[in-house]
């Protein structure tokens, strides 16, 4: 069975600054869009960035530590395939962009090994992509 894909609406700040973030960034083709709210393919799935005054969470970060780093919460985003996940990693490294975790791999030659990286987006909102070398893993302990 073919994996559906998700809706996620997220609140931004700053309209026009994160239309061009999802946009150009990370070269999500954008959909409908009104005033107030804009649509993208991310990655198969429906994001929707919806403009909404400063939330708390994105006025002061909150994280829990995992394996030496402090990992966002929330946060959201897509398990890629390796390749793709490299390529946008050096993608987003060429625009310059600031980790929050930068690039790396957990778990080099076990159970569950997969990249991953944190960023956030302009308006606080945090991003996790993975890649796992067995995707069959994906759920193993």
């Amino acid at each position: 069975m073919a994996l559906a894909p998700f809706h996620l609406a997220i609140p931004v700040y700053d309209l026009a600054t994160a239309r061009h973030f999802y946009g150009e960034v990370f070269g999500c083709a954008e959909g409908r869009s009104s005033e107030h709210w804009v649509d993208f393919d991310f990655f198969g799935h429906q994001l929707v960035i919806h403009e909404a005054p400063k939330m708390a969470y994105q006025e002061e970060a909150v994280s829990n530590p995992v394996d030496g780093h402090d990992v966002p919460v929330p946060h959201f985003g897509v398990v890629l395939a390796w390749d793709t996940w490299e390529a946008l990693a050096e993608r987003l490294r060429s625009r310059e962009t600031k980790f929050v975790i930068e690039p790396y791999v957990r778990f080099k030659g076990q159970v569950g090994e997969q990249a991953t990286m944190f960023l956030l987006d302009p308006c606080g909102n945090a991003l996790e992509f993975k890649a796992f070398k067995d995707i069959g893993q994906l759920f193993a302990k």
